[in-house]
């Protein structure tokens, strides 16, 4: 079983998983993020068409008989019946934005020529769109919204909560899939 779809709040280490389990199985990572932008520097600015992030992660992901897909991506039109296993994380919301905070203002440090003042709007920005997470409806990306898009999945679906480490969180996966 190496068709896993790993996901769960902004911040509580989707990409992070993803990209140790891609390494331990020696399976392509596929990262909703890489679909939903399109590249500029500094990143993460202009959204790509629906229609082509949704067609392009799905022939990614048809390309390949084992993979490893991070990100939400629950309103997209994708072929899902290929997941054979989804990878639900959750961590204390605290922790979650902590970590986000830390990960926005290093990020943001690195892109010259954006000023301060810019680059502090936007951490606030994100940490606000972020914070909504544990306590938004289906409107928004939220845990609600996730739990709603879990309930209809066919697949197994292994938990991951709390603050555990990658090497943990990895050996959970490879345990679940023998």
């Amino acid at each position: 079983m190496s068709r896993i779809h790993v996901l769960g709040g902004a911040g509580s280490g989707t990409t992070t998983l993803a990209a140790a389990l891609a390494g331990k199985l020696r399976v392509p990572h596929f990262d909703s993020d890489d679909y939903y932008w399109i590249p500029t520097v500094p990143p993460y600015r202009i959204k790509r068409d629906k229609a082509v992030r949704d067609v392009r992660l799905d022939e990614d992901l048809r390309a390949f008989d084992d993979w490893i897909w991070s990100g939400s991506a629950v309103s997209w039109q994708l072929d899902l019946s290929r997941i054979e296993l989804v990878v639900f994380l959750t961590i204390p919301a605290d922790l979650r934005l902590a970590r986000l905070e830390k990960r926005e203002i290093l990020e943001h440090a690195a892109q010259p020529g954006v000023p301060p003042e810019e680059q502090q709007a936007e951490i606030r920005e994100f940490l606000e769109w972020a914070r909504q997470y544990d306590d938004g409806g289906l409107e928004v990306r939220s845990r609600q919204l996730h739990e709603s898009w879990l309930a209809q999945r066919s697949c197994p679906i292994l938990r991951i909560d709390g603050d555990t480490t990658t090497e943990e969180r990895v050996q959970q996966v490879m345990d679940a899939i023998g």
